[in-house]
């Protein structure tokens, strides 16, 4: 079946995309601009079932937060306190073993470990987390440590970075979250977390992780001061990277929440802009093969649609996620498996409950043959 398009901009994006031609610049500033907002959820959802058909994927995971003492203290960031100001936490690794003991009932498959840069806590501290987690969860993937974070802990370790990866790596981490990139433009850098990394440092630190073996996924926080034209060349540098090493999993469209930060007088993304993020980026990200739709940020309603924007995961279970529900996020702050399921089944898809890298499990630990 084919679609009469509103905007006959994408009637020539979607023959480049028959050809196999990679979209540009320009291209991705019409799908952003178009409004033919169902024409370029069709052309997304056209490339996301050629890759994955009807498979939907998720993990069960667990959220670890460890701190959210931070001396970046970024605009944006509702999470992060000084150390004596209300509300600064720092779990010691007591309180982290207590929290993977209270779960080692559930079949968490993957650990999402991620804080602000404390001070306080010396290199030994996340080799030790990272071998308290090992010890309770062998089987599972410690996904950890933005490259914001792995930057900051050669500077305390006084490592070299490839040694510093590498020490992180012997003691058990085994894939990177996507975190920190937030846009990558120096005007946004200088305006809302001039403290953190820039950009050619995040992508530098994402090339050695990729160089070490490490699979990472991608970020873009979305729906602050950026323009479009910033978020088109944010996603080619990833792209560019992805284009080096193949060390990229997953691009996951971050939707900003503005609640409880300096920028609180700036409104919630829509739906819409939800939904364009998601299938810009099928389209825009043509070597990653798994975009998702991060139901925390947008909601599990919304992220139901977006599997058919583009998207091919809605993440995972998560419980206990901190960093967004302080900035104002209604969404649950956890979901069950059989929930998962149910939201994938009911918007026209097939659950495919995986590992950290795409590999489809069964319930019991085994592997199945992958569907779709």
């Amino acid at each position: 079946m084919d679609i009469t398009f509103i905007d006959q901009k994408l009637y020539e994006i979607k023959e480049k995309i028959s050809s196999g031609r990679r979209l540009g610049y320009e291209d991705g500033l019409a799908l952003y601009n178009s409004p033919d907002l169902i024409g370029v959820g069709y052309l997304a959802d056209r490339v996301r079932r050629e890759q994955h058909g009807q498979a939907a994927y998720y993990v069960y995971n667990q959220h670890i937060n460890y701190t959210n003492v931070c001396i970046n203290r970024c605009r944006f960031c509702a999470f992060a306190r000084d150390k004596a100001e209300n509300g600064a936490y720092t779990y010691s690794l007591d309180e982290v073993r207590e929290r993977l003991m209270a779960r080692i009932d559930e079949p968490i498959r993957e650990l999402h470990i991620v804080g602000g840069l404390n001070p306080a806590l010396p290199f030994e501290y996340y080799l030790d987390l990272l071998g308290i987690v090992r010890e309770i969860r062998p089987q599972a993937t410690i996904k950890a440590f933005t490259a914001v974070e792995i930057d900051y802990l050669s500077q305390i370790s006084g490592l070299s970075l490839e040694k510093t990866i590498a020490t992180l790596k012997d003691a058990g981490l085994g894939m990177i979250p996507g975190g920190g990139a937030e846009v990558m433009n120096d005007r946004i850098w200088a305006e809302l977390f001039p403290r953190k990394i820039n950009s050619e440092r995040w992508l530098e630190v994402m090339e050695h992780l990729h160089r070490a073996g490490l699979t990472a996924n991608a970020t873009m926080l979305y729906g602050h001061i950026e323009t479009i034209e910033e978020r088109v060349r944010h996603l080619i540098r990833l792209r560019e990277l992805q284009d080096r090493t193949g060390g990229f999993s997953a691009f996951i469209p971050l939707a900003f929440h503005s609640r409880n930060t300096t920028l609180s007088h700036l409104p919630p993304t829509t739906g819409t802009d939800d939904l364009k993020n998601v299938a810009v980026a099928r389209l825009m990200l043509d070597n990653f093969d798994h975009i998702k739709a991060y139901w925390v940020m947008i909601g599990e309603k919304l992220a139901q649609v977006a599997l058919s924007f583009g998207a091919d995961d809605l993440d995972g279970t998560i419980v206990e996620e901190k960093i967004t529900h302080m900035a104002g996020a209604s969404s649950p702050k956890g979901l069950t498996r059989e929930r998962m399921e149910h939201l994938i089944r009911s918007a026209g898809f097939t659950p495919v409950e995986r590992d950290s890298f795409y590999n489809p499990v069964r319930p019991d630990g085994e592997r199945e043959a992958a569907l779709g």
